[in-house]
């Protein structure tokens, strides 16, 4: 009886870490990014188109963005291409994580306030709050985007000099 008990919380177990592996939702309250930004504490907005070029490439433009520490951006995300593609705000290596997840999961459905995926021609918005100063990036996670260049560095400094 207790063997029986034992495989069948294993098995339980295993069968709960499988659908939480299959879906994205939630979890990332706080970030070394930063945090959910708030409507009424908007800053300002960025535009974002993502994009595949006529060779191949996967772009975002622009594919550098500097915020300020303490800046809440609303991102409105444009996806004029012809293919799905997401838009990712994390640090590096948290980035690689998901891209990884991605890869097992192409169709993982994202919940995060931190991400939006849109279909050819749609658009949508992130509203992101950034609380540390630090090297980031934003991407597309979907299995070969990334390594097709779409992908952008995402700076946070405490003062962005502005002429």
């Amino acid at each position: 009886m207790t063997k029986t008990l034992i495989l069948s919380a294993l098995a339980l177990l295993t069968t709960t870490a499988a659908f939480a592996e299959g879906t994205h939702a939630g979890g990332h309250d706080q970030m070394m990014v930063g945090v959910p930004g708030n409507a009424s504490e908007i800053s300002r907005t960025i535009k974002v188109k993502m994009a595949e070029t006529d060779d191949g490439e996967m772009i975002f433009k622009p594919s550098v963005i500097d915020v300020e520490r303490g800046e809440t951006i609303r991102f409105i995300i444009i996806n004029s291409g012809e293919l799905d593609h997401e838009f990712v705000v994390d640090d590096r290596e948290r980035n690689q994580e998901h891209k990884a997840l991605m890869a097992k999961f192409p169709e993982m459905e994202h919940d995060d306030p931190n991400a939006i995926r849109l279909a050819p021609g749609a658009s949508g918005e992130v509203l992101w709050s950034f609380v540390n100063d630090g090297d980031f990036e934003f991407a597309c996670l979907i299995p070969g985007h990334y390594e097709s260049g779409m992908r952008g560095d995402l700076n946070v400094v405490e003062t962005i000099a502005r002429n």
